[in-house]
């Protein structure tokens, strides 16, 4: 069975009835469990959770501090091309955007990987743009070969691929794929993906699948927030992730949190979240499952990413570029969005040990036995 067919049996509608029409009992009974399901999730990142907001904060920096002790694991994304197929509107990197386009050769990912090991990093996230003629499987695998021996771990943010195609970049030495499906709400998706493959909305929402299928480590899911309702596209995440788990119960998994930011032709947003209510997704995550790895990146606020990382989310990026070349080679190519917070790696490292914890540069295998120790 693949997630399609749970996906299908569930409605969008129905979903947000339910989750608007949780009571304070309800929060309160999910908040009193220590094994939380789907419908208790839908209590917590309900209107009726927000009064209970300082609990859910105190209980999610607990549950947090007790899986992966007092760490914040670093990374850095590495755009390897800005060449993209697809039309999407609320992407700078979109094909109808007339803007120079840039694809790194060997020499200058080299180069872009010189400046961040230089930084510290340990953990890198390739980006590309969905071009497969370009930066199809060839060149990935290429960029992988040559940053294997420099990075302890290589995660990717690029197109979805084929389970062969998957099984062939781990070999590699690949680590992580990360692929959001921007919304679930599957008669709206068309309305923000024009053109390309990834306008095919089911190709999309199976790849979870064929990557748990090829043997991948860890997985990364999220939803593009600006799009649609915030709290029913989190319910059909978590609904994602709670299938996955079973399934490919040998894949790690980490859920991201993007907000929809500035970029070259970009929408306006049709569903905000500010920031409480993201501080309460977040603790809604943490508490609904304990093991999931939380990321929040540079397209948040300095002062909100200064009082998350306390508050359960356990990866953020750093000193972050979002165009190809950015960090060594071509600084001045267009970015896929802008960044918030613009803090160095250095200064974001000394910010996590002045709140107490401990900046990590690779992924956490090596620091899970700290989990209780540091405490």
């Amino acid at each position: 069975m693949m997630f399609g067919k749970v996906f299908d049996a569930c409605d969008w509608d129905a979903a947000l009835t339910s989750i608007l029409g949780k009571t304070a009992n309800d929060v309160e009974r999910a908040l009193g469990k220590t094994v939380r399901n789907l419908d208790d999730f839908k209590s917590l990142i309900s209107p009726a959770a927000a009064p209970y907001l300082e609990e859910m904060a105190n209980m999610s920096s607990a549950i947090t501090a007790k899986r992966f002790g007092k760490t914040i694991q670093l990374y850095a994304p590495l755009y390897l091309s800005n060449e993209c197929q697809n039309i999407c509107n609320y992407c700078g990197f979109s094909l109808d955007n007339k803007i120079k386009r840039k694809t790194l050769t060997s020499t200058e990912i080299l180069a872009e990987a010189a400046y961040l090991k230089a930084e510290g990093f340990d953990h890198v996230l390739l980006v590309t743009g969905e071009a497969a003629q370009t930066v199809g499987v060839p060149y990935l695998k290429n960029a992988i070969k040559l940053l294997r021996p420099l990075f302890s771990n290589i995660s990717l943010e690029v197109q979805p691929l084929e389970e062969a195609e998957y099984r062939e970049l781990i070999a590699e030495g690949l680590y992580a794929v990360l692929v959001y499906q921007e919304t679930y709400h599957r008669e709206n998706y068309r309305d923000y993906h024009l053109k390309g493959r990834k306008s095919n909305f089911d190709y999309r929402l199976a790849t979870p699948d064929r990557l748990g299928a090829a043997g991948i480590r860890k997985i990364g899911l999220g939803v593009l927030m600006g799009l649609e309702d915030w709290r029913v596209d989190n319910f059909f995440t978590a609904l994602h992730v709670n299938y996955l788990e079973r399934k490919y119960w040998q894949t790690r998994y980490s859920i991201s949190f993007p907000r929809l930011r500035p970029a070259e032709g970009l929408i306006e947003p049709k569903s905000v979240i500010n920031d409480r209510e993201m501080v309460q997704l977040i603790c809604a995550w943490r508490i609904f499952n304990s093991e999931i790895e939380l990321s929040v990146s540079t397209r948040e606020s300095e002062v909100f990413r200064n009082n998350i990382l306390k508050l359960g989310a356990t990866t953020m990026s750093a000193g972050s570029k979002t165009n190809p070349g950015g960090y060594a080679v071509e600084p001045e190519s267009l970015e896929q969005f802008a960044i918030n917070d613009d803090r160095s790696a250095a200064v974001m490292s000394e910010q996590i040990r002045s709140a107490g914890y401990r900046p990590v540069w690779k992924d956490w295998d090596r620091f899970e036995v700290l989990s209780t120790s540091v405490l």
